[in-house]
């Protein structure tokens, strides 16, 4: 009876580096079919373990195994057809056409003489509607952008008909569109052709909106691997980058970074996932937040905590009932310089009706967005309270 089916990829007490170890002991196992994101600061050892999974590099100890064979046994042309390669050199192709270098991937599946066939012919045309590139097929591979040319070289890396591919920053240098794009196709190619993707990103959002799995390293060493969803915690991204000023929050899948209070403290009505806009706004004109009322489960708690703003929602874990919960929002109003008002009418109107009164009473700039959630009048009343403290 056959054993059991070994896995695509293992790494065992692996050590990689250029000659000093740059990474030591690490020890993964990738299935079929997945989008893994190594993810970890420059220098952390990304590109420096693709290049050794894909053989360019000798391992310093420990072992490479593909479908349960050792690496170093590997002939070059089955490891060819297992495993395609995209990293970030740019293709020197002059005068070569979008189709005749996506078809160049076929070359591990060719005879001797390197001869395409019909099915060879169909498997170039399929990759380049993969990527949706079929549209480039005739253009000179020179004369692309920067995301055609990314599509384009994934296509090739498609063509040689892989059971894993190793991408390094696949969407670095792309604008906006060709990063959604890239992302989403990777996403969805593991589905499709249950090929295992290993891309190394710095993006941590696009790890977690787009990749199955994640591996984080630093400090020479495999920190954490799993889905995003259980490794990628606010401390853990912090630790990871370093960067204590950056708050992510897992709800949200991104990064904010909490304003630095210059400009004052504001307090902001939100409610109904309306106000994320106007936190936004308001940190980077460089005010603090504090924000209430809603249930603890809005999405605005989650962009406000993000953000650094001190969250008065309900039920509050320190506050017995409405009363208290009313008493310190007024406490804390009356250290604020301005109260914002998202479009939501939100929840608890008894308490969102007498802090307007206190404000008023206090004659706090009030500000309310414009129809449609339009944040126009914002600009033009701090615009207006910056010149008149300057007067």
């Amino acid at each position: 009876m056959p054993g059991p089916t070994p896995p695509l990829l293992a790494l065992k007490n692996l050590t990689v580096g250029y000659g000093q170890p740059i990474l030591t002991d690490l020890n993964l196992t990738l299935g079929r079919g997945q989008f893994v994101a190594l993810l970890g600061a420059n220098g952390s050892g990304k590109t420096t373990l693709l290049r050794t999974i894909a053989g360019r590099l000798k391992p310093l100890a420990g072992t490479i195994k593909i479908n349960g064979q050792n690496l170093k046994d590997v002939k070059a042309t089955t490891l060819a057809q297992t495993l395609s390669v995209v990293l970030t050199d740019k293709p020197l192709v002059p005068l070569l056409r979008v189709w005749e270098f996506v078809a160049l991937g076929r070359y591990p599946r060719t005879d001797f003489l390197g001869r395409l066939t019909d099915h060879d012919h169909e498997i170039v045309e399929e990759s380049l509607r993969e990527v949706q590139a079929e549209t480039l097929a005739a253009r000179l591979v020179d004369e692309l952008s920067d995301g055609e040319r990314q599509k384009v070289v994934l296509a090739r890396a498609l063509a040689q008909e892989p059971e894993l591919t190793l991408l390094d920053e696949p969407t670095a240098h792309l604008d906006l569109k060709h990063r959604l794009e890239i992302m989403a196709i990777l996403r969805s190619l593991g589905r499709r052709r249950n090929l295992t993707i290993l891309a190394a990103v710095h993006d941590v959002e696009s790890a977690t909106k787009f990749a199955d799995l994640a591996v984080t390293l630093k400090d020479g060493r495999l920190l954490a691997f799993g889905a995003p969803e259980a490794i990628l915690s606010a401390k853990a991204v912090q630790n990871l980058y370093d960067c204590p000023a950056a708050s992510f929050d897992p709800s949200l899948g991104g990064l904010e970074t909490p304003p630095d209070g210059l400009a004052g403290r504001a307090f902001v009505l939100g409610g109904q996932d309306k106000a994320a806009l106007i936190y936004r706004f308001l940190a980077k004109k460089g005010y603090a937040l504090t924000t209430g009322f809603f249930l603890k489960t809005d999405l605005d708690a989650h962009v406000a905590r993000a953000l650094g703003a001190k969250v008065f929602s309900w039920p509050h874990p320190d506050l017995k009932n409405e009363d208290e919960l009313m008493a310190l929002s007024l406490k804390e109003l009356a250290t604020c310089d301005l109260l914002a008002i998202s479009e939501a009418n939100g929840p608890l109107p008894e308490l969102r009706a007498r802090l307007l009164t206190e404000a008023q009473s206090l004659g706090l700039p009030i500000l309310r967005p414009g129809p449609n959630g339009d944040l126009a009048p914002f600009s033009l009343t701090l615009e207006r309270l910056k010149n008149a403290a300057a007067a």
